[in-house]
């Protein structure tokens, strides 16, 4: 005879269930768990010692009494979250539910190495945590996003084509001891690092389209890389390297050289990079997809031309996956969108996929623009702390801690 599953009922399943919007107030728990009153008022009573829940009235019910409605606090704590290009970083203190109270953004080039760069970041949040009035204490954890494929469980980034001196480096553990040494944080605080268009899509997706089951995020930048979320989960593959478009190769193009050292790959010839370069080889000046956008701004003929011609490349591969992957919703972000290559991706997009795999796709752009990254920091640390496991395991810590100090 089979056995029934035990039901899901620790303080920190409840949080869950309140933090997802599924329960607002105590019948609504007692209700989906299954537990009695005072079962859950001592979860509960877990959960506003910590802090992690707040109260307030709610509508009145049909016996005259107003029921108590139960909210997630997102300001009982605070995420330290950065987003690394390859020359600029953008980095911002926030609150859990991804406002912003303090962000810097400046010059920080990924080619200078993992020490400099994690050591400058540190730098920067101890100087945010002072402007949003945040002390160290109130610091849950740190979201990274790096332009490279990122082994997510163990931190570590794998073989990046274009961040010389990442490969395998101890992030977690220098990001840790710089902050801690620059802002007295935890020694262990958590530290969790992803690849920049997996961390845009799970903010994207969150913050605009969080009924999509199938939200798909392309930025074309210096590279081209793409973030899939399914049934709200990030899709990274078995080890990180799902979304690599920019390195599928086109059989057209054997010659065009990428930064991987393969050749014929998609980032070769249409990522901003390799629009800049075709664009100086014509005597345009032009090094980047920032300096493409700005000459696409101005309406210059040759950036107009190739930018269309380049969204042709990238529409073809986008056929193949729109195809396998059949997603609701496919947002072009990074420096080449809302201009000349969306139309571009948009004509070969729809003339080379099946009708069936575009009757309902919406091809849009970002919404958060460069805050994309730091949002899905966000929720990729909250979502890992204020999960039921990690939650208990938190509370537990935090209830030893109480009584080792009574």
């Amino acid at each position: 005879m089979a056995q029934t599953a035990a039901p899901r009922s620790t303080a920190g399943h409840l949080l869950e269930l309140i933090r997802t919007g599924q329960a607002g107030t105590r019948g609504e728990l007692q209700t989906l768990t299954g537990l009695s009153r005072s079962t859950v008022g001592h979860r509960l009573d877990q959960l506003f010692a910590a802090g992690w829940i707040a109260s307030t009235p709610g509508q009145l019910s049909t016996g005259g009494r107003p029921s108590v409605q139960l909210t997630f606090d997102p300001g009982h704590a605070v995420v330290l979250a950065a987003d690394l290009d390859t020359t600029h970083g953008h980095a911002a203190v926030l609150d859990l539910a991804g406002s912003v109270l303090a962000e810097r953004r400046g010059e920080l080039r990924v080619a200078d190495g993992p020490e400099k760069v994690l050591d400058t970041l540190a730098d920067w949040f101890a100087a945010l945590l002072g402007e949003s009035g945040d002390a160290p204490s109130r610091v849950c954890g740190v979201g990274l996003s790096v332009p490279g494929p990122v082994e997510f469980d163990t931190g570590l980034v794998i073989r990046p084509p274009i961040m010389p001196g990442w490969d395998g480096y101890p992030i977690r553990d220098r990001m840790r001891a710089a902050l801690s040494r620059q802002t007295g944080t935890d020694p262990l605080l958590p530290v969790l690092i992803d690849n920049d268009a997996n961390q845009m899509a799970l903010g994207e997706q969150r913050g605009g389209w969080p009924d999509c089951s199938t939200f798909m995020l392309v930025k074309v930048s210096t590279g081209i890389g793409a973030g899939v979320v399914i049934d709200g989960q990030v899709f990274r593959g078995i080890d990180g390297g799902a979304g690599d478009l920019g390195h599928i190769r086109l059989h057209d193009q054997p010659h065009a050289r990428c930064m991987c050292g393969s050749y014929g790959c998609l980032a070769a010839v249409a990522s901003g990079r390799a629009v800049a370069g075709q664009l100086a080889e014509l005597g345009v000046p032009a090094e980047s997809g920032v300096d493409v956008r700005a000459l696409l701004d101005a309406g210059q003929p040759d950036a107009v031309r190739l930018a269309r011609e380049a969204g042709h490349r990238c529409g073809e591969v986008l056929a193949t996956a729109v195809t396998l992957l059949n997603p609701g919703v496919l947002m072009i972000a990074g420096d080449l969108a809302e201009t000349h290559f969306l139309t571009g991706v948009r004509e070969l997009l729809y003339q080379r996929a099946l009708p069936r795999s575009t009757r309902s796709l919406q091809i849009v752009t970002s919404r958060l623009g460069d805050r994309a990254a730091l949002a899905g920091a966000t929720a990729t640390v909250v979502e890992y702390l204020y999960a039921p496991e990690q939650a208990d395991l938190r509370l537990e810590a935090l209830a030893g801690r109480a009584t080792a100090t009574a």
